[in-house]
């Protein structure tokens, strides 16, 4: 499905995607289109370093896995002269590394740009609107498990009705957002912090209270003080 997509992009876009979408197909589709990426690499992918950048930043390149033996070479040869390959064969790239403060794991998270200059786009630029799309996808999955619940299929028989069911879930999870977003501003702390499973008991628990008193209650069962609800 996402590969359906990638042909409506344009030059004025930045594309990110984790991990597991990338392959050296989408990558150049993505590509050719104009515009800029940034992309989570896989662990398991080859990328040898063609200059290390001001930044600390390097360019690499990404040939595809299709070439091998002297053509591939000749491709790597020609990526380190500074040439521009043929992008069906190979793209250029630039790679950041880092890893993320206070976490259980040592993971080192690397992305791979077509921005080249650490002009354009500083690193911490890159891997702090990575680390957004990350967050984005939070409300994805607490959709998929919250109100409907984990593995519970949609109970509507007919196309119209599941239409209606949908939009209903929709709705209930955007009213929680809302409020989080509200009792989070009131305590002055990032939305993201504040549970979502958290806001929808306390919402519960005062179905017919004002969103102020709802603010409050949510702020509060957060640890924190929501003064200016």
């Amino acid at each position: 499905m996402a590969a359906t997509l990638l042909p409506t992009l344009s030059s004025d876009w930045l594309l990110m995607a984790d991990r597991c979408f990338y392959s050296f197909e989408a990558f150049s589709a993505a590509a050719l289109t104009g515009a800029a990426l940034c992309w989570r690499a896989p662990t398991q992918l080859r990328l040898p370093v063609l200059e290390v950048l001001s930044d600390g930043t390097y360019l690499s390149v990404l040939i595809d896995p299709q070439i091998r033996g002297q053509h591939r070479a000749r491709l790597l040869a020609e990526a380190k002269s500074g040439a521009k390959p043929d992008p069906a064969a190979a793209h250029v790239v630039r790679i950041i590394e880092y890893d993320i403060p206070n976490r259980d794991s040592s993971e080192l998270i690397v992305l791979i740009t077509n921005i080249h200059d650490p002009a354009d786009v500083t690193a911490a630029e890159l891997a702090g609107s990575y680390q957004q799309r990350w967050e984005a996808e939070a409300p994805n999955g607490q959709l998929k498990m919250f109100p409907r619940g984990p593995g519970r299929v949609l109970r509507s028989r007919s196309p119209d009705l599941v239409h209606q069911e949908v939009w209903a879930y929709l709705l209930v999870q955007h009213a929680i957002s809302a409020l989080i977003c509200q009792a989070a501003s009131g305590a002055d702390i990032d939305p993201d912090r504040v549970s979502v499973i958290k806001a929808a008991r306390a919402a519960l628990s005062r179905p017919s209270s004002s969103s102020t008193h709802y603010s409050q209650d949510l702020a509060r069962s957060c640890g924190h003080d929501a003064a200016g609800a």
